[in-house]
């Protein structure tokens, strides 16, 4: 028997399906699947079933439910799928044959270790999305389940979608693509990047005007409904139609639009197509003035003061950290500063593709050469380098002409690269109590921030100080103007991490940029940080590594340092390493899901 929790929750034997009738005992059901193989404490199944005022009852209630399941599973035939009773609440098992969910889960990670076989990512991908059957948990009437646990099973989805649609494009077959884009951007008006692929699909097939339609169609709703301006990449993504311009093969239509990764990066100039074909170059846009900029005073200081004094030769300054520390917000930020010194341009050049594979330095080198453009001066230039996994993808692209300059932003130390080239080097740490609560002043408006100071200050403490985190709690406030800082506070303390998203953009998501960063890593060194991270306390010393780990003293340097190389250890020897706070809460999460800790369990 199976359990299937994408769309109405129900019980299969792969012949007959039952859909179960709303009750309480399916809301119990639906909470415990969706927490599958980990233990949900009594107190959130019982909000699950009767929301936030429970009757004074709802403990012995909730017993009377577990025993209603029990008999219905035992009506149905479900004997693999058992309900536990364990200290402190209530577990049920599942694999990828009992629960659709678990399924799905599992293709889309399988997919993500399929990047070099597009073809095979692709029918994984379709496999994982075609266990969706309907509307989410239909027959679930818990208030609680589908505002806390339904959006991200739904940003999941979409996710995949997402993907689905740009290997669709990238492989050429921009009719395939319409049909999905077509119901997801009608369904989901506010997620641009569907709008992105609908109308690069619609332009690369010979439709212009139908592209240009969906474009304004677009623009009008974000006006109108959300007052907001189109994207950036949905606006380089209309000129380049306007442009007409012929950036690669479609193998479904006439017309031509590149497909090297997200519409976001489209750059609206004309590029020479890539040496022997294949993919583009990387795409390459001037660089962004970032909002309600607060904090690294220091750091901003010395990078203005060294870019401004640097005329007779090259600059080149680093900046590292760990992953949604603020490296590119800082560095567009002093760009943007010093803008005057560098007449050739701005220009931020993205080191990754979509797909987080690192773009070598000669895709690089073309996409720079494109954007400058054939009559390009020799006045200094600025480049930022961002996101380099590894030195040798920017030595090429340094700098040699006097007054030009390179920021490199990299969550790596590059300490071979500094070996070599020098240059200043900055590495970002999280920031500190007061520029923190600062930069939600700014974002939201003191106007809102002073009623609720300490909320303000709580909640800066819950995003660890991280920016990307601050500035994912100030969008979702910014669009949600009723709602309380000190609630917004409450909600967020229960499961930070996951709670740190954007449902209509799932770029920024705390867990996803950490989840994409672990997994640059040798499976190893991402299993090690998990241990370590998940020690007692924040600050530990190589033998409590050795410990946690199981290796050798030399063995355990080696991997420590790695991760501290790769951001996500601060100091080390000869001092005790340091975990950032949200990556320690971020760590004893991702433990949990993979190996959850042995208990005593009543089976009952």
């Amino acid at each position: 028997m199976r359990f299937e929790l994408l769309g109405p929750l129900s019980i299969t034997d792969g012949t007959d399906t039952v859909v179960l009738q709303p009750s309480k005992p399916t809301n119990l059901l639906a909470a415990l699947l969706l927490h599958a193989n980990g233990v949900v404490s009594a107190e959130y199944l019982q909000r699950a079933i009767w929301g936030e005022e429970q009757p004074a009852t709802a403990k012995a209630a909730l017993q009377t439910c577990v025993l209603r399941l029990r008999r219905l599973f035992a009506k149905h035939g479900v004997v693999d799928t058992p309900i536990e009773a364990v200290p402190g609440g209530y577990r049920i098992s599942a694999g990828p044959r009992s629960l659709d969910l678990i399924g799905f889960r599992d293709a889309t990670r399988e997919a993500s270790r399929l990047t070099h076989s597009p073809e095979a990512e692709l029918r994984t991908l379709k496999a994982a999305l075609a266990l969706w059957r309907g509307s989410l948990l239909a027959n679930v009437r818990s208030e609680t389940l589908h505002r806390d646990e339904a959006p991200r099973l739904v940003e999941e989805r979409l996710r995949t979608v997402e993907r689905v649609c740009d290997l669709e494009l990238s492989l050429g077959r921009c009719g395939e693509a319409l049909v999905p884009l077509w119901s997801e951007t009608r369904a989901h008006p506010g997620h641009e990047r569907f709008h992105e692929q609908l109308i690069e699909a619609l332009y690369r097939t010979g439709r212009q005007s139908e592209a240009l339609t969906e474009y304004r169609r677009v623009k009008r709703y974000l006006r109108e409904e959300l007052g907001v301006d189109p994207s950036p990449g949905l606006r380089r993504l209309e000129l380049a139609i306007l442009r007409g311009d012929d950036l690669g093969p479609c193998a479904d239509g006439p017309r031509a639009l590149a497909a090297a990764g997200p519409a976001t990066d489209l750059v609206a100039v004309r590029r020479p197509p890539a040496a022997g074909g294949g993919e583009p170059p990387p795409p390459v846009v001037p660089v962004s003035p970032v909002p309600s900029f607060t904090g690294r005073t220091a750091e901003a200081a010395a990078m203005s003061a060294r870019l401004a004094a640097a005329r007779d030769e090259p600059v080149t300054i680093l900046l590292s950290g760990a992953p949604g520390i603020g490296k590119t917000a800082l560095a567009h930020h002093v760009a943007h500063h010093v803008r005057d010194r560098f007449p050739g341009g701005l220009l931020h050049v993205p080191m990754v593709h979509a797909d987080g594979r690192p773009r070598d330095a000669a895709e690089a080198a073309a996409a720079v050469a494109a954007a400058l453009g054939d009559g390009a001066s020799d006045a200094p230039v600025l480049l930022v380098l961002d996101d380099v996994v590894e030195a040798d993808q920017v030595r090429p692209l340094l700098p040699t002409g006097p007054g030009s300059a390179a920021v490199i932003t990299s969550r790596m130390g590059l300490a071979g690269l500094v070996a070599t080239h020098g240059g200043q080097v900055h590495r970002l740490s999280t920031l500190d109590e007061e520029d923190a609560h600062r930069l939600l002043t700014a974002a939201l408006g003191a106007e809102r921030v002073r009623p609720e100071e300490a909320a303000a200050r709580r909640l800066a403490a819950l995003c660890g100080y991280f920016p990307l985190a601050l500035r994912i709690v100030a969008a979702r406030l910014l669009t949600r103007p009723g709602l309380g800082l000190a609630d917004a506070a409450g909600w967020l303390a229960g499961d930070p991490p996951a709670r740190l998203s954007l449902a209509d953009d799932p770029r920024l998501s705390v867990t996803r940029v950490l989840d994409t960063a672990l997994g640059r890593l040798d499976p190893r060194l991402a299993d090690a940080f998990v241990r370590v991270a998940s020690l007692p306390s924040a600050a530990f010393r190589p033998a409590d590594g050795a410990a946690a780990l199981g290796t050798g003293g030399t063995e355990t340097e080696d991997v420590l340092e790695r991760l501290a190389d790769a951001g996500f250890l601060e100091e080390g020897p000869p001092g005790p390493y340091r975990v950032h706070e949200l990556l320690r809460v971020y760590a004893r999460r991702a433990a949990a899901a993979r190996d959850p800790r042995p208990e005593t369990t009543e089976r009952v």
